[in-house]
């Protein structure tokens, strides 16, 4: 049986602040890809999972949720699993450029990988 999710935050390249609910047997890290001002593409970790070891076993459905109010981001992400098969997930949105001139996209990768 999985346990409660946790909460943790992170800050992104250019310095938006995330929230995120994640559960603690499961999830690393998060990390998440955008353009820069200068047009260069960054990946960058966005959130670390404190504990080196997971407790338990994954339960059999795996959540974690992102969002971030600035951007207009809040996604959840619930995969039905068999405990520990699924070892990534990745989420693409768009979010707007800044000065308002379009759209970007930003992407989200959600890593298994807790001994």
């Amino acid at each position: 049986m999985g346990r409660h999710n946790r909460g943790g935050a992170g800050i992104d390249q250019r310095g938006f602040q995330y929230k995120l609910s994640y559960q603690p047997d499961w999830l690393r890290h998060v990390k998440i890809t955008r353009r820069l001002p200068s047009g260069r593409q960054s990946t960058m970790t966005l959130f670390r999972n404190p504990v080196e070891r997971g407790d338990r076993l994954p339960g059999d459905r795996v959540r974690t949720r992102v969002a971030c109010k600035e951007q207009g981001v809040d996604f959840e992400v619930v995969v039905n699993t068999n405990r520990e098969r699924i070892a990534r997930v990745t989420v693409t949105c768009e979010v707007p450029e800044p000065g308002g001139k379009g759209t970007e996209p930003l992407t989200f990768i959600l890593d298994n990988g807790l001994p």
